[in-house]
């Protein structure tokens, strides 16, 4: 639930209909490529996690695998993606609530941050707890979109007929756009199952993380693959591609616009409530991530050692302490609230997840025969080796190639770039770790 949790946030509710628009109906063949990428990914993340479960999780493999540079990077490339992400997320989640009760965006950022910040003090069984029934909102939800999409597909609701497939042929066939609206598309979706790493980390802190990451692993490639592709299959059936685009607003999203046409009562109101809860969700999820990744640093002496302290119930609270901080530092651009913020906080965390998944490859393509020499892989086993390994490898470099040919990701490769080199040369002038730091109370 922590992986959708992450993952279902306000970019398949409002987001969806960038990809439709510049790809057609065929972006549902950009989705099943991005999402077949996404598999092998967390598939190799899964056999290392269930063979050597670690909050760290690809930061501690990255580290096993090149050194100490690698694992530094990663650690601090996905806190600070991470960060950014949560920056996005409230300022989308305020600016809603802040029109619902006619008050500045800053004010209810500032409550939910304070209130995030209790759950997140307390045990972690307890922020279990409250994520799982968080996510599960949202899962009901898509759930209720994907039965109530297929009932106006078939013409099962009273004064509707069968629609079948005149939508998604549309005037201009399946891929109006030809291949170039596919490549675009492909770069609009190819991010949308960012955020479904988080499961490894959180599986690492059950009481049996091996079994516990296979099943979590698992769970969420199939359930965020049926959520995401029936959500856009029912967009797509429905809804003519040149009428979508970017959603600013809930009235905008064409999830709003699917459940308009069953003549659903205070449709916008229904779907600002839901993008609201899915923001805050991920804010939550995200605001865990970030400080575990920190406290799994501190113990590999990769961030100050302040940030290993835990308290009684295993939470690293100081770790907890700074991803607050800068939960906080996102209430003060609620405030200060300069345009075009959102765009910014967002504009490189594309270029770090493909970091993060190409070093994730990398890392298994490095560790696999010793985990296989060891007989250390456990329930998690990914297939095909090493050619799928090595395909996913050129997949993800041609996802790099595709931005670099297009003008407005490139800005984001530059970006990351900059930020992963001069992460390579902090890590240099880190002390090198001579074993790890004991957590401790």
């Amino acid at each position: 639930m922590m992986g959708l949790g992450s993952a279902i946030g306000a970019g398949l509710f409002l987001g969806t209909g960038v990809g439709i628009q510049v790809a057609g109906p065929a972006v549902l063949l950009a989705y099943i490529a991005a999402g077949i990428i996404v598999v092998m990914v967390m598939q190799m993340l899964g056999e290392m996690a269930a063979a050597r479960p670690s909050s760290g999780s690809f930061s501690t493999y990255a580290k096993q695998a090149f050194g100490h540079w690698a694992g530094f990077t990663l650690g601090w490339l996905y806190w600070f993606m991470l960060v950014m992400v949560m920056g996005a997320e409230m300022t989308g989640a305020a600016a809603i609530m802040g029109a619902w009760f006619g008050v500045d965006p800053w004010i209810p950022a500032l409550v939910a941050v304070v209130f995030f910040a209790v759950v997140n003090f307390a045990q972690v069984r307890g922020f279990g707890e409250f994520e799982f029934w968080f996510a599960f909102i949202k899962v009901a939800v898509i759930i209720g979109f994907l039965i109530i999409g297929a009932a106006l597909i078939f013409g099962l609701l009273p004064g509707h007929t069968f629609v079948g497939t005149s939508t998604l042929r549309g005037d201009h066939g399946f891929m109006p756009n030809g291949w170039p609206g596919m490549a675009a598309g492909l770069l609009a979706v190819a991010f949308a199952f960012g955020g479904i790493e988080l499961v490894t980390i959180a599986a690492a802190e059950s009481e049996d993380p091996g079994r516990n990451i296979a099943t979590a692993v698992r769970a969420v490639i199939w359930r965020i693959s049926v959520f995401y592709l029936g959500s856009v299959l029912v967009i797509t059936f429905l809804l003519p591609y040149d009428q979508l685009g970017d959603a600013q607003t809930a009235a905008e999203s064409p999830f709003t616009a699917v459940l308009s046409m069953a003549n659903m009562p205070g449709v916008v109101g229904f779907m600002e409530a839901v993008i609201v809860l899915a923001l805050l969700s991920a804010f939550n999820a995200q605001i865990y991530g970030t400080s575990r990744l920190v406290h799994n640093l501190a113990l590999d002496r990769d961030a100050p050692k302040v940030f290993a302290v835990t308290s009684r119930d295993s939470v690293p609270v100081n770790a907890v302490i700074l991803s607050m901080v800068f939960a906080f530092a996102s209430v003060g651009l609620q405030y200060w609230n300069p345009e075009g913020l959102l765009t910014f906080l967002l504009n490189a965390v594309g270029g770090c997840l493909i970091v993060v998944w190409i070093m994730i490859t990398a890392s298994y393509l490095k560790l696999h025969p010793e985990l296989e020499a060891n007989g250390e892989i456990s329930a998690v086993r990914m297939w095909g080796w090493p050619w799928l390994a090595w395909v996913t490898m050129l997949a993800l470099w041609g996802l790099v190639a595709l931005m670099l040919f297009d003008a407005g990701a490139r800005a984001q490769v530059v970006a990351v770039v900059v930020v992963v080199a001069v992460l390579i040369i902090l890590s240099v002038f880190t002390k090198m770790s001579h074993g790890r730091v004991t957590s401790r109370p």
